[in-house]
């Protein structure tokens, strides 16, 4: 039996008056025992003028990220510009008009870099960190505002718009002396990438919350049938299903793409402008799949703007409102913080050891094809099998999220290794086979559960505001690595040097992972906060009277039915504002949850 946090409202009387529900607050947390050992569990609003997600809505969602699956922005695009420079660049052992790429070079190689030189590698991760840092302004300007309105459907379609025409123009970058182009489209195309993964990745909280299964489930909780805990277990379940089954999507279309490519790759691998095309054609697929959830998209409009707010100032207005307030949530803050430098970490570790490998295979587009394809592979059965997993053990996200962890931060782990040897350490042809095939066992379902984590801590109707913050702790974040890695690379000359800092930063932002956060608590904590703040977010923040003609406020942050003994319960609810001679109604079971 959940905790009630004030007295039962009586299951006869419809109308009652403010002084009958004696509420008491505990900003801080949303459970508290009442002495017998029960918790109250806080169940998020629901909004049921919101329509119910349809099969080809969901699908259309899943083949958007089969498109937006990272082959051209991620990958192609940085190959091309890294291909472009060294092309530009010169030995600087043996000066100004050498070549890199000779025989008899020293391995180093460097461009002109304001009034001085900087090394081909350090122009990447430069490249790299002013991406990153041009993301966090996005993320902060106008990730809260996606919240409002129609604006974050627009939103996701003018990033993508954006990012599908960068990588159509990368066909003019044909020619070394046009690598400072290729450079400005690799950014372009690299922001509006990932700014096109966060607010796609917002969008799915809401999803979950609205298919047949979760409005099911929210019935059987509404009759009694189940309790709100199995309910907030199965609602999770939910999440993660449709969070696994888009990272499915995602792989195989990365898989399919790849395969296409070697149909021009392979017998036009001698074409100068080989890799120009296969741009083209990676870029016209994600076209091809990702038209339809613009096509399909049902409309869930968040609340309007408010009055004398902009769509660019509202954000860092709700940002600050939620970092004052952060002890209210402070397993989502603390989640978002680790996670910042978590991810700073292991972006910066795969631009490295992608750095690496283009050097290796001297840019080869089809042997990193080759490379692509065993980690989409691996990727897939790995999503595959983790959510079975889960799902027949009913394992926490959390847990599922600490096993893929502790294998990713072993990676750069193995790439410091390679700086006393080169028998190991990312030196040799096979260790980037096998980087590839790890890296898509345990980083692509790492990427899935990390999500479905931050969806879990993300205040309900706040979706886009959190994982702009998400955005900013995981595509955003890589502000620190590449400037400090760059700055290594050119006191030194090795790449390697770059991996003993990676990987004591992502050990540190791990290990406050693993024992610092409490999803449970945390997720309690967000809902109440979530309802606090925006009392008509999604269901139910003013009742009507009973001559349905006046409104007046309902004060209960947290309510829920308890069918079964025909009474409401508060859970959860902060003091309203006075309304004299404003009768309170206790709405149907059915308009609270």
């Amino acid at each position: 039996m959940s905790k009630h946090l004030g007295p039962e409202v009586p299951p006869v009387p419809e109308l009652v008056t403010e002084g009958t529900l004696e509420r008491r607050i505990d900003d801080h947390k949303a459970s508290l025992d009442d002495g017998n050992g029960h918790e109250a569990t806080a169940v998020a609003p629901l909004s049921k003028n919101e329509p119910i997600v349809t099969r080809k809505e969901l699908w259309s969602y899943y083949l958007y990220y089969n498109g937006d699956n990272g082959v051209g922005p991620l990958g192609y695009s940085m190959t091309l510009f890294q291909s472009l420079a060294t092309a530009a660049g010169f030995d600087p052992v043996k000066g100004p008009g050498s070549s890199c790429t000779a025989p008899d070079s020293s391995g180093q190689c460097v461009l002109p870099w304001g009034s001085g030189t900087k090394a081909v590698s350090s122009v990447v991760l430069v490249a790299n960190g002013v991406s990153f840092a041009v993301m966090t302004l996005i993320f902060t300007t106008i990730g809260s505002a996606a919240d409002y309105g129609t604006f974050g459907r627009w939103l996701l379609f003018a990033v993508t718009v954006v990012c599908w025409a960068a990588q159509f123009a990368s066909m003019s970058l044909t020619s070394p002396d046009r690598w400072g182009a290729a450079m400005g489209l690799f950014m372009i195309g690299f922001v509006s990438y990932g700014a096109t993964l966060v607010f796609y990745a917002a969008l799915f909280p809401r999803l979950a919350r609205n298919t047949p299964h979760a409005r099911n489930l929210r019935e059987k909780l509404d009759n009694g049938e189940i309790s709100a805990e199995e309910y907030e277990v199965e609602e999770s379940l939910e999440k993660n299903r449709i969070s696994n089954i888009s990272t499915m999507h995602s792989n195989i279309g990365y898989i399919v793409t790849l395969a296409l490519n070697l149909s021009l790759l392979l017998p036009r691998q001698n074409d100068p402008k080989v890799d120009n095309y296969v741009l083209v054609l990676t870029n016209g697929y994600w076209v091809l799949t990702g038209i339809w959830w613009f096509i399909f998209q049902q409309p869930r409009p968040g609340p309007p703007l408010p009055k004398g707010e902009h769509y660019l100032t509202v954000g860092w207005k709700q940002i600050w409102v939620a970092l004052k307030q952060y002890r209210k949530l402070p397993y989502t803050f603390t989640y978002l913080f680790a996670f910042f430098l978590l991810a700073d970490g292991l972006n910066t570790t795969g631009t490295l050891v992608s750095i690496c490998q283009n050097d290796k295979f001297q840019f080869s587009f089809l042997y990193n094809t080759y490379l692509g394809l065993s980690q989409a592979v691996t990727s897939t059965i790995s999503t595959l099998g983790f959510w079975y997993i889960q799902k027949y053990w009913k394992i926490s996200t959390k847990k599922m999220f600490v096993v893929t962890n502790v294998v990713t931060i072993c990676i750069p782990l193995w790439g410091m290794i390679g700086i006393w040897t080169t028998k190991f350490g990312f030196h040799n042809v096979w260790e980037f086979w096998a980087y590839n095939v790890v890296f898509g066992l345990f980083q692509a379902p790492y990427y899935a559960f990390s999500q479905t984590m931050m969806a879990e801590l993300s205040p309900p109707g706040f979706d886009n505001m959190f994982f702009g913050l998400f955005g900013l702790s995981n595509r955003a974040s890589s502000m620190i690595g590449p400037n400090v890695i760059q700055a290594i690379i050119d006191n030194t000359g090795d790449n390697w040097k770059g991996f003993p800092f990676l990987f004591a930063l992502c050990v540190a932002a791990s290990v406050v992972i693993w024992f610092g956060v409490d999803v449970t608590k945390g997720r309690r904590e967000a809902v109440a906060w979530a309802d606090e703040h925006r009392h008509l977010a999604a269901g139910g923040g003013v009742a009507e009277s009973s001559d349905a003609t006046q409104e007046v406020f309902y004060p209960t942050l947290i309510v829920r039915a308890e069918s079964q003994r025909g009474s409401y319960s508060v859970l959860h609810s902060k003091e309203a504002p006075s309304y004299p001679q404003a009768p309170l109604q206790i709405p149907s079971r059915g308009d609270i949850l």
